[in-house]
């Protein structure tokens, strides 16, 4: 079965930024990159929160599909891409809940919004839900969820079984220390674009159908740009990531989930759980076959699902007058 997309070529986070391109200084400093694109004078407005260790790229696909139907925000979670580097203590879901609260305070002012996250974006999307629910409703009036999780991530297998053990004995937070001081070591002597780095991008991030070797040269590069200690720091906050309690503050606009049916890192049933949380107000997609890259190997099906929920958004809010 083809993989849904044909490789594209990403510009570099090294390249000079595309032109209109902006910044949002978080109130701890850290100046997140931001592009607006669409159309600028559409009444609705989406704002996209990209994944751990990628960066907006990951969304070109879908900024292409919906450049006609929307104004368009993308920004770099902090450490990532072309943004400033992050304090590790402030490498946290909690932390980017907020800097995605304040690059919708600096770019979509007024206006209906709705916020699209795939894996740790969508964890940051819950995460504002939980720090500023009065958004949800009025401002924020559609959320689209891919490939995440609200929590428990970390509950099962050899991992968890460690995890739960180092919790039990208090320890976890001297082996979150000592994640993030070996790090800076590995990334001094880290190399990029190797066999194994290929398999492990395959076997995590693509499914049973969905992966060609040119895709997962091309996901393997992307991920790869992320600095070890940015990423050990995010990986560490993934272990306590519950943000179930938000789930109820999404109960109030349409959303709508996806979900893959081969996803290693946030696995179907994950999505299933956030859907049957939320109740009447959620409609949950599950693609067969395809792994956590489903953004970008399912291109035409994950379009379909975001506009079908702009329609739904904007039907909704034609009938509440």
């Amino acid at each position: 079965m083809p993989s849904g997309f044909d490789p594209i070529a990403l510009p570099s986070p090294t390249d000079p930024p595309p032109e209109g391109s902006q910044t949002v200084v978080t109130d701890d400093g850290v100046r997140l990159h931001v592009e607006v694109d669409g159309d600028p004078h559409s009444e609705l407005s989406v704002v996209f929160a990209h994944g751990f260790t990628a960066r907006l790229v990951e969304w070109e696909l879908q900024r292409a599909a919906l450049r006609d139907r929307a104004r368009l925000v993308f920004f770099d979670q902090r450490g990532h891409g072309r943004s400033a580097s992050t304090p590790l203590p402030e490498a946290t879901i909690d932390r980017t809940g907020r800097d995605l609260g304040e690059v919708l305070d600096a770019t979509c002012p007024t206006g209906p919004v709705v916020l699209a996250g795939h894996s740790m974006g969508g964890m940051s999307v819950m995460a504002l839900a939980r720090q500023r629910p009065e958004l949800f409703g009025d401002r924020i009036v559609g959320v689209f969820l891919l490939a995440t999780s609200a929590g428990g991530l970390v509950e099962t297998g050899l991992l968890g079984l460690f995890v739960k053990l180092i919790r039990k004995l208090r320890l976890l937070s001297l082996y979150l220390r000592v994640l993030q001081w070996i790090a800076p070591l590995l990334e001094r002597f880290r190399r990029r674009g190797t066999r194994l780095g290929r398999r492990l991008t395959r076997r995590l991030l693509f499914g049973a159908d969905d992966a060609d070797l040119a895709n997962v040269r091309l996901v393997q590069e992307l991920l790869e740009e992320t600095p070890y200690p940015v990423a050990m720091a995010f990986y560490a906050t993934f272990l306590d990531h519950d943000e179930t309690q938000a789930l109820e503050v999404l109960r109030r606009v349409p959303v709508t989930v996806v979900t893959a049916s081969h996803d290693r890192l946030t696995p179907a049933a994950h999505g299933r759980r956030i859907a049957e949380e939320i109740g009447g107000n959620a409609e949950l997609v599950v693609v067969p076959g395809a792994g956590h890259s489903v953004n970008l190997t399912r291109a035409a099906l994950v379009d379909r699902a975001l506009l079908d929920l702009l329609d739904r958004v904007r039907e909704r809010r034609r009938l509440a007058g």
